[in-house]
């Protein structure tokens, strides 16, 4: 394990509109405010057609091909993730939720683009002072959450 600190900024309350794209309003949203790193939940509706990633095909080989599945229907959603800045700064979303419709319940990232169906609601906690960020790791070819600081931990 690895682990940097932070502290508490900001918080925001975002309304998201019908057919936005929930990880790109965020991430705009993020940018446009300053802010790099943080929290969010999310809670309301994705819309039919909606993408989610829902997997590697096998998680072991030696290229990682991911897989997907496209939402049919409205579907009732909630999400959490993190956003921290890449190797540009910017701000990058890392969201996994879960999406109900019937019975059925799918889980999955956003980041293949769910849009947003009526109504979306987003609360954003901000973590300042914070020495993480993204970055592509060269084994896995991903771009993974990377601590620039490390704590030291006494052995207990």
């Amino acid at each position: 394990m690895k682990a940097t600190s932070a502290r508490t900024g900001r918080a925001f309350v975002l309304r998201l509109e019908d057919g936005d794209i929930l990880h790109r309003a965020i991430e705009e949203f993020a940018a446009l405010e300053g802010v790099t790193a943080g929290v969010c939940w999310f809670v309301g509706g994705a819309d039919d057609g909606s993408q989610l990633v829902v997997g590697p095909e096998d998680g072991r080989a030696a290229e990682i091909r991911p897989m997907s599945l496209t939402l049919g229907g409205a579907h009732e959603a909630l999400a959490v993730g993190t956003l921290f800045p890449d190797a540009d700064g910017h701000p990058i979303l890392h969201m996994h939720g879960a999406f109900g419709r019937g019975v059925e319940v799918r889980a999955g990232c956003v980041r293949d683009g769910v849009r947003t169906w009526l109504i979306g609601e987003v609360v954003l906690l901000e973590l300042v002072d914070c020495a993480a960020a993204r970055l592509k790791d060269p084994q896995s070819g991903f771009t993974l959450l990377r601590t620039l600081e490390k704590i030291q931990y006494a052995n207990l």
